[in-house]
């Protein structure tokens, strides 16, 4: 009985479904991605002589140095990463235009990163978020607990959803076993973070921004010339359904109509409030919380911001990461929707043996819809730059997020073991946590391909609406209100919801969070004693043009004689470390510290720098004066791409 009933299932299946074959296997694909590669590697080379990686200062934040052009590529090649081709086309694919409101929200929360927050991170002369905290609240608490809590959601969310993405589309275009595949993209990622710190990941960033959309502009123009343009898409996707509805096993059989018609709404980006898969309240105001913590205090986005050279340089970057934010609508959710027309039975699937035949998960295969236009419509040559895309979204998504984890790690808990480490210690704790990461990272691929992706994907937004609230209240609140202080700061935490709001919408629960987690820091903050003044000059945003002397309530981490390059002109844990004179090394091992970016200390060594030479480094990281001619010049382009999105916004609406 069940051969039988496997026998017409595989009669019913329309011809080519579910083939898993390689798909780019020719020359012409190879020589493109060798071709990548090699660009990659040699922009990471080059930026590693280039640029300063032997201080705390060069490596985990560019030296300061960087001007808008790699800052705004960095944000976005950072942001956006396998998953966002991935989900996104998924999503848009499953249920129209609205997931892109996830992409057009950011356009207006990065320029609140620009304006608002990045000058009070510069004044107060930071590396770190919970190093911010830990100034402007004092104690340990809750600079540690931000640290432990962003160092657990790199691993097994950010990390886990990018690699599952992944390898989605390899599996889809090479039939490559996935283990393998994502290890060596992981060791290749890990190679160019270890050894070039973040000046090489935002040289590479900008490489592969140009990658990422040349690719993904060339697929649009496939896809919109396969469905019959603008117009075809939005004639047809209504119409998209798949044909197999009636499933072989009994306790299936028919498959409701609700489950494979496209929804009705789906040509909306503001649905109803109550009904909608993403109502419109909670689009507009739960996620701009949610986007608020990632954007504005996530360490993976805010160090881009604080290696820019000035802040002229840096709300330059922003907007550019803005502009670029404009299009995956149409790179990525409308070629997603376009997929669904081209292959419904695939794409569209609802019945559980099809789809684990066509994508190996019995709950849907949406999540193919970006990877099964490129292996059908790309020719020769151009199916090897799709997957070059791929791999320069994935490895700079992942490579952000090693650099920021090694960041977080050495400068708030690693620092924490060892106060008195010196520049050459923390840089080798720095590279050994990104090993550390990747092995991590390896070791939960199981339970990454055990998901199954659209849970996941789902449950990533979830958990991001349940974390980040309390964390996007305490930065709004330390940013704007001076009155508050600590003694609430470290209660805002987030807890499990009750049964009641479990059952509403994840982004309506952000709303109530962040609103309940800022009425309590500010009403205990007010029946407690105030933060004196004293403590507050360049931490907060009313007092950011300060030129008093400000106490800092982290100085008993400053004490010690200087003796490493200061970390953005605060001589944190500068201690002199005496070393005998050793013999020179050998050729392996002179070889071996260039790589690392770490110059050996001893004879022919700079001599540490003296306060005299501290002050003026000190007060050039920390300025914020602009330029008056630039800075009407970036304030009139916010403007006007604030008025670009927001005229989309009510076109799609």
């Amino acid at each position: 009985m069940l051969a039988r009933m496997e026998e017409h299932t595989e009669a019913d299946l329309p011809p080519g479904l579910g083939e898993q074959r390689a798909f780019i296997d020719n020359p012409a694909d190879i020589l493109v991605i060798a071709a990548y590669f090699l660009l990659v590697i040699g922009v990471g080379l080059w930026s590693m002589c280039r640029t300063n990686r032997g201080t705390v200062g060069g490596y985990f934040l560019a030296g300061r140095s960087m001007v808008w052009w790699p800052v705004g590529a960095s944000l976005f090649a950072s942001n956006i990463g396998s998953g966002h081709f991935v989900g996104l086309a998924g999503t848009g694919a499953a249920s129209g235009l609205a997931v892109a409101g996830f992409e057009w929200n950011a356009l207006f929360v990065v320029l609140l990163l620009g304006w608002l927050f990045a000058p009070v991170y510069l004044t107060a002369g930071v590396i770190t978020m919970p190093q911010y905290l830990r100034k402007r609240f004092g104690g340990h608490r809750i600079r540690l607990y931000l640290s432990v809590l962003s160092l657990f959601l790199y691993i097994f969310t950010k990390i886990s959803v990018d690699m599952f993405s992944g390898a989605v589309f390899i599996q889809q275009a090479l039939g490559w076993n996935i283990y393998a595949s994502v290890i060596a993209l992981l060791g290749i990622t890990m190679v160019y973070t270890v050894t070039g710190g973040l000046a090489a990941l935002m040289y590479t960033d900008t490489v592969q921004t140009f990658v990422i959309l040349g690719g993904a502009f060339i697929l649009m123009g496939y896809a919109f010339h396969e469905v019959g343009g603008y117009s075809g898409l939005f004639d047809k996707y209504l119409g998209a359904m798949t044909s197999l509805t009636v499933s072989e096993d009994p306790a299936v059989g028919n498959i409701s109509s609700s489950c494979y018609q496209p929804r009705p709404d789906s040509y909306h980006l503001l649905r109803d409030p109550v009904t909608g898969d993403l109502p419109w309240p909670a689009l507009l105001l739960g996620l701009t919380i949610v986007s608020g913590w990632y954007w504005c205090s996530d360490q993976v986005t805010v160090q881009r911001c604080l290696a820019g050279k000035n802040l002229a340089h840096i709300k330059a970057g922003c907007i550019l990461c803005g502009y670029l934010k404009l299009m995956p609508m149409f790179l990525m959710v409308m070629p997603g929707m376009i997929s669904r027309i081209l292959y419904p039975d695939e794409v569209a699937c609802v019945v559980p043996e099809v789809c684990k035949r066509v994508c190996g998960t019995e709950v849907g295969c949406s999540n193919i819809a970006y990877p099964r236009l490129v292996v059908k419509l790309m020719p020769n040559g151009l199916r090897g730059l799709m997957l070059a895309v791929m791999l320069a979204a994935l490895m700079s998504s992942l490579a952000s997020i090693f650099n920021s984890s090694s960041t977080l790690f050495t400068m708030d808990i690693y620092t924490r073991l060892r106060p008195r480490a010196g520049d050459r210690e923390l840089l080798l704790v720095g590279r050994l946590w990104v090993v550390f990461i990747v092995a991590v990272s390896v070791a939960w691929l199981p339970v990454v391909q055990a998901a199954q992706g659209g849970q996941l994907f789902d449950y990533i937004q979830a958990v991001s609406s349940y974390l980040a609230p309390p964390v996007s209240a305490v930065f709004v609140l330390a940013l704007f209100v001076p009155r508050v202080n600590e003694k609430v700061s470290i209660c805002v935490q987030p807890s499990t919801c009750p049964a009641l709001l479990c059952r509403v919408h994840y982004l309506y629960f952000a709303i109530v969070l962040f609103t309940c987690s800022g009425l309590l820091t500010v009403v205990v903050s007010l029946c407690t004693a105030p933060i004196p003044r004293k403590h507050l000059h360049r931490l907060v945003f009313s007092l950011r043009h300060s030129k008093e002397e400000r106490e800092d309530l982290d100085a008993d981490e400053a004490e010690g004689p200087v003796s490493t390059p200061v970390q953005n002109g605060h001589p944190e844990h500068a201690v002199e470390m005496e070393e005998s004179q050793s013999p020179a090394p050998g050729l392996f091992h002179q070889c071996l510290l260039w790589f690392c970016g770490m110059n050996r200390s001893g004879a022919g060594s700079s001599p540490p720098p003296t306060q005299e030479e501290v002050a003026p480094a000190t007060r050039q990281l920390e300025d914020i004066s602009e330029d008056p001619r630039w800075a009407r010049v970036v304030n009139f382009n916010a403007l006007l791409m604030m008025a670009v999105a927001t005229f989309l916004w009510g076109f799609y609406a």
